[in-house]
């Protein structure tokens, strides 16, 4: 059964996954569309799909096991000299915590179909600026406006998914996975330190989530993981290397999609100066649920927020977050494509319309042109927060994602002390997590206890 959609729609992306991978597909295409509705039919062109093998001329090497990525990754430097007083380090985990939250409020609001896929022949991109022009909020400077007159002239909407992240309605960082991921990560790190891996993962899921509360890749290895493990005996099975290949392959064609990018930044902040560890570590969580791209989504987002803590360019920052990857990877190529565009670029809008062209290919949610868009606000937007949160938000996508992994960099590079109030005031130190003793909790005490997992695990 499929998980996150229909299985004829499954089948159909898993056509569009293995092409993107360099599989060459012949007549499945054919073939699918022949199957109509009919489940033996479709199962029977997804196995011809998941046997398929990458093209010998395929240009890109892209394993997804930890020692290989190595093996092709860039030389980096794997361990940042940090010498902060107590009271900087606190100043820079509140200000990881605070800015990834202001960056998916910003967003939030925008996750919504109209800026994810463009409506009426205009680009997402294109659609967030009519949004807050019909606002009277142009260029953006503040919380997305709850209403334009965009609704009116072009149909446009917000998500219904947001509730309380308008200018008008924000008071604290609402229920979002984007954080409800952060919260995760900080309490695995709580909870087992050093010593786990993807099965953990799952048991950390199943024990904490619902499975309204996730998507895509996460949505269908949530519910592959509840055929590996039961609520009784709950141990981790010898045979779990294959039993995991399962999980995280079977019906899931979104397994380079951005689910395990966003899923890393407390492993970030618990190896703050450690971007080796940190992607190692956000190796482990995306293995869970993703291959290749996706999982090198997660590294390289991980390295990077690391490294953030050593208040580096952002420029080095990305070439940190590159050196954990496969340099032979298509999420290589295209961060360097969104490096190269914002450092010729001219404006914002040049900035964002040669990303949306260049990657319209991809899904909206998909791990490499989300990464391509962040990369290139981080150059442009240099030392600036607003402008780097901006520009990762006003370029369409998956909005919210993408505040969030550029605010979480900046603010850890920054400091809470040095972030603008106008963008962290009106989150009033509050976060609702829809999770158990984090609904609601200050975004200060997550921080601190942040700073605690990092100084206990530094000693390791």
């Amino acid at each position: 059964m499929a998980g996150w959609e229909t299985l004829q729609e499954t089948v159909r992306l898993e056509l569009i996954q293995r092409m993107e991978e360099g599989c060459r597909v012949g007549n499945l295409a054919e073939q699918l569309a022949a199957a109509g509705n009919d489940e033996g039919k479709l199962m029977e062109v997804y196995r011809e799909l998941s046997g398929l093998t990458v093209a010998e001329d395929f240009p890109y090497q892209e394993p997804s096991g930890l020692a290989e990525i190595r093996a092709l990754r860039p030389q980096g430097p794997r361990i940042l000299t940090l010498d902060y007083t107590p009271e900087q380090w606190r100043d820079k985990f509140y200000g990881a915590w605070l800015g990834r939250s202001v960056g998916c409020a910003l967003g939030k609001p925008l996750e919504h179909w109209d800026y994810l896929y463009g409506k009426d022949g205009r680009t997402g991109w294109e659609n967030v600026e009519l949004w807050f022009r019909g606002a009277d909020a142009w260029p953006i400077k503040g919380y997305t406006p709850g209403h334009s007159r965009a609704e009116q002239e072009y149909g446009l909407g917000l998500s219904a998914w947001s509730f309380t992240s308008t200018q008008e309605t924000i008071r604290y960082m609402e229920s979002d996975d984007d954080i409800r991921y952060t919260v995760l990560g900080l309490l695995l790190l709580e909870e087992k330190g050093l010593e786990w891996d993807a099965w953990d993962i799952g048991k950390l899921w199943h024990k904490h989530l619902t499975y309204s509360q996730v998507c895509t890749a996460e949505t269908q290895v949530y519910m592959n993981f509840a055929q590996e493990t039961s609520h009784m005996h709950g141990e981790k099975p010898a045979d779990w290397p294959g039993r995991l290949e399962r999980v995280r392959m079977h019906l899931n064609p979104y397994r380079e999609w951005i689910g395990a990018a966003i899923r890393v930044d407390a492993l970030a902040y618990g190896t703050a100066g450690r971007p080796e560890l940190a992607a190692e570590l956000a190796w482990r969580d995306a293995s869970f649920s993703h291959v290749k791209n996706g999982i090198y989504g997660a590294m390289f987002n991980a390295a990077m927020i690391s490294a953030a803590f050593a208040g580096l360019g952002n420029e080095k920052l990305l070439e940190i977050g590159l050196s954990e990857i496969p340099h032979t990877s298509r999420l290589a190529a295209d961060v360097r494509f969104g490096m190269e565009t914002a450092a010729g670029a001219h404006s914002e809008r040049e900035l964002v319309s040669r990303i949306w062209d260049r990657y319209s290919h991809y899904d909206p949610v998909h791990t490499n042109n989300n990464a391509a868009l962040v990369a290139a606000s981080l150059v442009y937007g240099g030392e600036d927060f607003e402008k780097v949160l901006v520009t990762a938000v006003q370029g369409g996508l998956d909005t919210d994602c993408n505040g969030a992994t550029a605010g979480s960099i900046m603010g850890a590079k920054l400091g809470a002390a040095a972030l603008p109030a106008q963008w962290t005031e009106p989150l009033h130190d509050t976060l609702y997590a829809d999770l158990p003793g984090f609904h609601p909790v200050a975004i200060s005490a997550c921080a601190e206890r942040s700073y605690q997992v990092f100084e206990k695990l530094r000693r390791h």
